[in-house]
Order: C-alpha cells, then structure tokens, then sequence
C-alpha cells in the first residue's frame, strides 16, 4: 500500500535525518515531447512557402507548417523559448556563421528559423550538439542514448534536409515530425532509408 506523505510526515523524515523524497517536474526533454505530441492531428498539412510572419512569437497557422515548425512549436509550447527570436539574434550577432544558401544579406526573422541548416548551426553555437554524423549513418543508427526531447536531423534521400523530435526512448524510440502530411508520430526505425546527420539536446533544464 502507498503512503501519502502530509506535511507532518515529511517534517518526521527531515528531524530524522532521512531524505526527504522529491517530487520532481517534468525534465524539460519531457515537456517537449508533449508538446511536440499535442501536434498530432493538429498539424495536418505541410506548406514549405514564405510567410511573412510577426516578431517575436510568429507562426504559421496551426494546421500547417514544414518539419522545422515542430521543433519551434515545442520550444514556445513546452518551455516557453522562442526559436524565432533566438535564432534571429544569434544570426544577428554572427550571420556568417549560418549558411549563405539563401543568399540574403542580412537575416529573415520570417523564414531564418524554419530552416534545418540554420536550426542545427544554431544548437551547435549553443553547445547542444550530442552527435554529429562522419560519414553514412542510417536513419534510425543514431548512437548513444536518445532521451525524449532530443532533436533529430536527417538527410531525406532524394531530397534535402529534415528535423524530428523524439518524444519516447527505450528499445523503440518514436518521434514526432511533419514530413509532408502534417505532424505525426512514428517509430524511428521507420527512417532507415534515410541519413542521420545530428542529434541535439536543447541546453536547459
């Protein structure tokens, strides 16, 4: 049977000597992963086209966005950080530093942070990189343990760069993206034809 501790119980343990148990918030990994999870039937289509967008706190609307939106939604939503402006002040800060693609002159604050490139020079300048890829990794190889929360990139084969969360760990770790049909949530062993390029792990606790 459990006990419940009341505040008696607790003040006994303390005079005691013994640890007093915690009762700990979720870890930041673990509320980005439910708020990348509330994304699911929410998001439902995918729009790679340019917005123009408020700043700070811009977004698309709801039911669309491009893989990238996930991660800035989960940020905003599950610990209150907003990618947009982040990344748009480092970019501000250190604009060669970001890839010249685009070939703009200075940065977008509509369009900087809804860019895979961008978002992984962004969290490897904020020391979150955990892995980088040397050389052909597939898509599910990703090594080392992968907590929920954690940031995924990929190379899409015939296609172009790509950015998950993954939201459970364990023996079949699942994740949560938008690669074309809205956000959804699959396993990562579903990436395998694909090329695992970084993980990250966002800098906060």
């Amino acid at each position: 049977m459990t006990a419940i501790l009341d505040r008696r119980h607790i003040l006994a343990l303390a005079a005691s000597g013994l640890a007093v148990p915690a009762f700990a918030a979720p870890s930041a990994g673990g509320r980005l992963a439910k708020a990348a999870r509330a994304q699911v039937g929410v998001t439902t289509h995918y729009d790679g086209g340019y917005r123009k967008l408020p700043y700070p706190g811009g977004d698309p609307p709801r039911d669309t966005g491009v893989c990238a939106d996930v991660i800035v939604r989960a940020g905003r939503d599950g610990l209150s950080l907003d990618l947009q402006k982040l990344v748009h002040e480092d970019m501000a800060r250190a604009f060669k530093a970001y890839p010249q693609a685009w070939k703009l002159k200075g940065p977008d604050a509509n369009i900087d942070h809804r860019r895979v490139r961008n978002l992984e020079v962004f969290f490897q300048r904020a020391s979150a990189e955990v892995w980088k890829a040397e050389g052909y990794t597939a898509g599910f190889a990703f090594p080392g343990t992968l907590q929920p929360g954690d940031i995924l990139t990929w190379v899409l084969l015939g296609q172009g760069p790509h950015v998950g969360m993954v939201v459970e760990a364990g023996a079949h770790p699942r994740i949560v993206q938008n690669i074309g049909s809205g956000a959804e949530e699959i396993p990562l062993a579903m990436m395998w034809p694909h090329r695992a390029r970084a993980r990250f792990r966002w800098p906060v606790v």
